[in-house]
């Protein structure tokens, strides 16, 4: 899968399994990923800025998906943010898209599913 803007993109999940599991599916489709634990660990990493996009659950044990998507943007143009959730509810979607997230998810999600969402946020929807 060729990516619009180029880069990597950045996984932010503290589940361990789910981490692997879509660096796994990510590079069995051709993408560079690089994972993070952490909302912080990301952020200490600085490498954001120069992503293709940033995939971040929204329960991190410190500071939430919802947090790091603030920050992200705080900073200037930024990656297109994909959050995913296991706490799916309508306030949590509104707050999403109010926030700014590219693309929102709620796990279990199909891995079709999260790379139709890369797609589309990393080329604007163009094939």
């Amino acid at each position: 899968m060729a990516l619009g803007t180029g880069g990597k993109v950045l996984v932010v999940e503290d589940d361990e399994s789910m981490r692997e599991a879509i660096e796994g599916l990510l590079a069995a489709a051709g993408i560079e990923v690089a994972c993070y634990e952490s909302a912080e660990a990301l952020l200490a990493d600085g490498a954001a800025d120069a992503s293709a996009c940033v995939i971040s659950d929204l329960k991190l044990p410190a500071m939430s998906g919802f947090e790091l998507l603030a920050i992200l943007r705080a900073r200037g143009p930024t990656p297109p943010v994909i959050m995913v959730t296991a706490h799916d509810s309508p306030l949590t979607r509104m707050e999403a898209s109010r926030l700014g997230a590219a693309a929102y998810l709620a796990k279990p999600f199909a891995g079709s599913a999260l790379l139709a969402a890369i797609e589309t946020v990393t080329t604007g929807g163009k094939p």
